[in-house]
């Protein structure tokens, strides 16, 4: 799933500018936040956005700040009258109303939060240390891993890449609690401290657990000796944006050939996975350290693993000596949040991730109206036949592989708003007793019913993402863009707004959406949604030339002194973006034929404000630790350069602000893909 921002450790994190009352005039645009003492054609973001920049504080509760943020937390005042509203009333029990009132105060019930104590873990730190042998460490993990905790490998239902109809069982590398295995591996200054400050975490989470001082520090160093080798022998980042180092469709036999340490069967039947012939092995060499390992590490440092990754999963709904020491490591060091967010925040982010269909659907009768799909829908239709004129225009692919790609696009899907078709909590028990019991109950119970499609058709009527979420994405086996009704609020959709703003904003990421079809990555998908090469082989090494010259750009992006950004891991976003801008601005001009040319605002063209759209749209500041954070786990280029990079490179930009070939703005060497 290609989404147009990116998530965090904790919670979902989003970057923009601010949604003021001033977002409420018929222009949807607010001058007086750009700063025109920088010239468009030097840095167009500091000009769109540089007074905005100047005045904003990022509040101490964000590691960044923009209208993406702006926008969250709106959509979230909503909910939290939603919310209060459910805990206010006694509905009928199992009804959706009475699960998100009941959840959300149980998450708001701190003081029974701190009666409780540990005392919901401990039936599963008991289970933990009765293990005795290799087959009790085997349903042990198995057991975990129903309850959504990711030890040692990961493993679920998905689409099988090369035949995307049928849902197949994957598994593959896992087991890690820092960001990527880089941050086990490197060997620079700041990974090492990382690193350190990491063993200390660990060490204080045990001691909140029960164990003394001395034990703490050596449960760490066994803690932090597994995760190494797990980390030594995953695949970076970088390689596993390659389908083909995720896909290697065996069969059990062949599963337990690879990893004959590992009962298949114990570990299929615990998780009550339907019986299986075949299976996805993503990493096969990770299996096979995975195998040294069950049979070289003995089980009291196998207990202490596991025991640290159910207290770093619960750790959120845990009394709030918990939840600190988790928010000063994952918060506070890696992205340089300052302090935590409201109770009521928190709660309304857990409610939303445990029930999002439920509480979705109440989102949507609030802030998203038929006749904002229907302008949607409209505009989606015109990106697309921009997209169709410019795949029919390229002069640098054959005639042969031109019509697979038409084909695909003309194969895509569109979900706008909210899911069709709902699949509900019949079953799910949720109380005000247990916040813990609440969240590990909920999670059992979607990963249960997942596991249940195992051996069977995909299911296209599914969502990725709940209405509330401020996101979108691009689905490669689903062959399909997905906008929910969270993102379709001002300032990417307003519907009051001008048509040129309105396009540069959510156009630019409709567009964005439906190039991920054709980026490096979803390109290797045919319209079918199947993992299949469809390009002639001198067109597909054209497409790796132009595909270059956008890693070269962005990895030109200097981030901090040292720390550029990392071109090749981001390019499928920046893929997108180039693409995205230039079927937006397209279709703009397309939907003015036959119009009068609309009238200059606030003394700037049509043209104009469909960049300054854009631009607005990524206008954000973020602390130290974010951006690093975000250079070294991607995919997402930081907004500046999602502002100046694809832009320095369309000559519609240059034209429309009167730009020369000397300035910053322009590229000498412009990248063009789509």
């Amino acid at each position: 799933m290609r989404s147009i921002i990116f998530r965090s450790l904790t919670a979902l994190t989003v970057l923009l500018a601010v949604v003021t009352t001033t977002m409420a005039q018929n222009t949807g645009f607010d001058p007086k936040r750009m700063n025109t003492s920088v010239a468009a054609c030097k840095d167009f973001f500091q000009y769109a956005n540089g007074t905005w920049l100047e005045t904003t504080e990022i509040p101490a509760a964000y590691s960044n700040w923009g209208s993406f943020n702006i926008l969250a937390e709106n959509n979230r005042d909503l909910l939290k009258e939603v919310l209060e509203k459910a805990a206010g009333n006694s509905g009928a029990q199992g009804s959706e109303g009475r699960l998100i009132g009941d959840f959300y105060s149980a998450c708001m019930d701190e003081a029974a939060i701190e009666r409780t104590g540990i005392e919901p873990l401990r039936p599963h730190l008991r289970e933990i240390e009765r293990i005795s042998n290799l087959r009790d460490l085997h349903r042990q993990i198995a057991v975990m891993h129903n309850m959504g905790i990711p030890v040692l490998f990961g493993f679920g239902p998905g689409p099988d890449l090369k035949n995307s109809s049928l849902v197949i069982a994957n598994a593959g590398q896992g087991g890690l609690s820092l960001p990527n295995r880089d941050y086990y591996t490197k060997s620079d200054e700041k990974s090492q401290e990382t690193r350190d400050r990491f063993r200390q975490h660990i060490a204080n989470m045990f001691r909140l657990l029960g164990d003394s001082e001395l034990r703490a520090w050596s449960n760490a160093a066994t803690v932090m000796r597994i995760q190494t080798r797990l980390a030594n022998v995953a695949k970076p980042p970088v390689e596993m944006r390659n389908p083909e180092n995720r896909y290697h469709k065996i069969s059990l036999t062949e599963a337990r050939q690879i990893a004959p340490n590992l009962d298949w069967e114990l570990y299929m039947n615990t998780r009550g996975i339907p019986a299986v012939t075949e299976l996805n092995i993503g990493q096969p060499a990770f299996f096979k350290e995975v195998n040294q390992m069950l049979s070289e590490i003995p089980l009291s440092s196998w207990k202490v693993y596991l025991r640290w990754m159910l207290v770093n999963s619960a750790a959120p709904y845990l009394p709030k000596a918990f939840v600190d020491e988790n928010f000063d490591f994952y918060s506070r060091y890696l992205s340089g949040t300052q302090e935590q967010q409201p109770r009521w925040r928190r709660c309304i982010m857990a409610t939303d991730s445990a029930l999002g269909e439920a509480l979705g659907q109440e989102f949507v009768k609030i802030a998203f109206t038929p006749e904002a799909k229907k302008r949607m829908d409209e505009m989606i239709d015109n990106l697309f036949a921009a997209m169709r004129e410019r795949l029919t225009k390229l002069d640098w692919m054959s005639d042969a592989t031109k019509q697979e790609a038409l084909i695909k696009l003309s194969t895509f899907k569109r979900k706008i708003g909210y899911p069709d078709v709902l699949r509900g909590y019949q079953g799910l028990q949720i109380d005000r007793q247990s916040y813990l019991g609440n969240a590990l109950r909920s999670g059992q119970f979607e990963i249960k019913r997942n596991l249940q499609d195992i051996g069977k058709p995909v299911d296209r009527t599914r969502w990725g993402m709940s209405p509330p979420t401020v996101n979108a994405y691009y689905s490669s086996l689903f062959n399909e863009i997905v906008f929910p009704a969270g993102i379709l609020q001002p300032p990417f959709f307003n519907f009051t707004a001008d048509d040129a703003i309105n396009y540069g904003a959510i156009g630019g990421v409709i567009g964005h959406e439906i190039t991920h079809g054709f980026d490096d990555q979803g390109s290797k998908f045919d319209a079918e949604g199947n993992f299949k090469m469809w390009w002639t082989e001198e067109d597909r090494k054209k497409f790796e030339e132009r595909a270059d010259c956008v890693v070269n750009q962005f990895s030109s992006f200097e981030v901090l002194p040292g720390l550029n950004m990392n071109g090749r891991l981001a390019l499928g976003e920046n893929i997108a973006d180039l693409g995205g801008l230039t079927i937006a601005y397209e279709a703009y001009k397309k939907s003015l034929e036959g119009k009068p040319r609309p009238a200059n605002i606030d003394g700037f063209t049509p043209e104009q404000r469909f960049f300054l759209g854009w631009a607005q749209v990524w206008a954000a500041k973020a602390r130290e630790e974010a951006e690093r954070l975000q250079v070294q786990t991607g995919p997402h280029a930081l907004p500046r350069f999602r502002v100046n990079g694809p832009l320095s490179n369309l000559p519609q930009f240059a034209e429309a602000f009167g730009c020369k070939q000397s300035d910053p703005m322009v590229r000498e060497d412009i990248c063009r893909i789509w």
